[in-house]
């Protein structure tokens, strides 16, 4: 293994996925979950996971790195009907969840998050105000009320004096009521330890500058934007919601996704998520209602969340053999853009729990309970097409190849399957493949190596 000189790293690669620092700390790379790695790793880990599946792979197929979705160019069409939507409805009117670009989901729910933490944050700053004003009240009147009995009794005595009483009533020995003000703008370190879990993402902007050497000026000025640290998991706010309003009230329900729902009430819920409203699903929604608004998201995505891109590549999977099988998926699941891949993880969680409970079991008390009767293949066959698919043809294309399409569904259906159950194992990062991306790092950023060396002895594998 090439090892870099001791001055342009502390720590350096002393063999079998171990990094030694001079100063005697060692840090051995374990598998570590995707979304544990720094934003900056996991675009170098979609270049390495493109490297290794051209060098070591034959899939008979062109591999093209998926694009974000605001990145995409519009076809005229899309473009016209863009237009049309622009003039005929107001801006706040513009959807907010369903029918839009992935990335655009996320970037709307970051800002509904943040308006729901400033709303919070300015409601405790006015009753903090309210609380003080009454404690500064309250003080007064007690002091004004002391100051008018001290009057009373002074008045009484021939040894008062006017200008004496005058001091006493205008100045009562109140304490300092309002000491922060004047620290406004100013911030302790130990007052760090204060902020809540929104206020200290800020902190994740304080990075380690990059050199300005590098070779490709896209790929530098690419990295100074990405982050050193883990980015907040971008999973859109209503596949979230339905999945934890199912897991809790829904695994248990015979034919979860397959049994109708009321049009009414989804497109309601819909139209509340479309106008960031903050939807709160409880036990009052049905559980087919929320299963049918999870279906309609991923159906009307613009682009299916295994991406147009890797459509072929996934299908030409299920011609491999089962060891290279696994392999290539995985490979294939680290070129997803991030918000696909933390989506698509959240899901396939949760498809996996009602896989789970899909067979008849007993409860601790010997009770029999039915189970939902939504096997992995079940579950395959509803959402496949919904996730992997690739440009609708026309009529007369889909009659001539009517036989390739049916072919083609089987092996949607046979893909997801696979995701479902490897559900647990296709999102880690074995140490090999972590290796090479620090490697890729320190030819450039040794600095940025140890950095996130040492981020990673500071975490242990189990922190994912």
């Amino acid at each position: 293994d090439p090892t870099p000189s001791a001055n342009s790293c502390i720590f350096f690669l002393q063999g079998d996925f171990t990094w030694s620092s001079l100063s005697g700390r060692s840090v051995r790379l374990a598998p570590v979950c995707i979304q544990s790695l720094s934003e900056l790793e996991r675009a170098r880990l979609q270049e390495v996971a493109y490297t290794r599946l051209h060098q070591d792979y034959d899939l008979g197929c062109q591999i093209t790195m998926p694009k974000d979705g605001q990145k995409r160019k519009k076809s005229l069409r899309r473009k016209l009907d863009s237009l049309a939507k622009e003039k005929s409805k107001d801006k706040e009117c513009i959807p907010q969840a369903f029918s839009i670009p992935l990335s655009q989901v996320i970037a709307n729910d970051r800002v509904h998050r943040q308006r729901q933490d400033g709303y919070r944050h300015d409601h405790t700053a006015r009753e903090e105000h309210k609380d003080s004003s009454d404690l500064v009240s309250s003080i007064l009147q007690f002091a004004t009320k002391r100051s008018s009995n001290k009057e009373l009794s002074s008045s009484n005595s021939s040894l008062s004096s006017t200008s004496e009483t005058a001091n006493e009533s205008t100045s009562p020995n109140t304490p300092e009521v309002a000491p922060k003000a004047r620290r406004r703008g100013g911030m302790s370190v130990d007052s760090i330890t204060d902020l809540d879990d929104n206020q200290s993402r800020l902190l994740e902007a304080l990075q380690l500058s990059l050199p300005a050497d590098t070779q490709n000026k896209k790929e530098k000025q690419r990295d100074k934007r990405l982050s050193l640290n883990p980015i907040y998991r971008q999973v859109p706010r209503v596949v979230d919601s339905c999945c934890q309003h199912l897991e809790k009230y829904g695994l248990q329900t015979v034919g979860i996704f397959r049994v109708g729902s009321s049009k009414k009430r989804v497109r309601h819920l819909r139209e509340e998520f479309d106008r960031g409203i903050d939807v709160q699903l409880d036990e009052e929604h049905s559980v087919h209602d929320v299963a049918a608004l999870l279906k309609e998201f991923l159906r009307d995505m613009p682009d299916p969340l295994l991406t147009k891109e890797l459509y072929t590549a996934f299908i030409s999977t299920t011609l491999l053999e089962p060891d290279e099988q696994h392999n290539v998926t995985q490979l294939l699941m680290y070129l997803l853009p991030a918000c696909n891949s933390d989506t698509l993880h959240r899901l396939l969680e949760f498809l996996s729990t009602v896989a789970d409970h899909a067979p008849d079991q007993q409860d601790k008390e010997g009770q029999e309970v039915t189970g939902n009767k939504m096997t992995s293949l079940n579950l395959a066959t509803i959402f496949g097409p919904n996730l992997l698919h690739k440009q609708k043809s026309s009529d007369k294309e889909y009659s001539v190849q009517s036989s390739a399409r049916a072919e083609e569904s089987t092996a949607v259906i046979a893909v997801l399957q696979r995701l479902i159950a490897g559900s647990q194992t296709l999102f880690m990062v074995p140490p090999d493949l972590q290796n090479e991306v620090l490697m890729s790092l320190l030819e450039t950023d040794p600095d940025v190596v140890d950095y996130l060396l040492r981020r990673k002895a500071s975490h242990s594998p189990a922190d994912c």
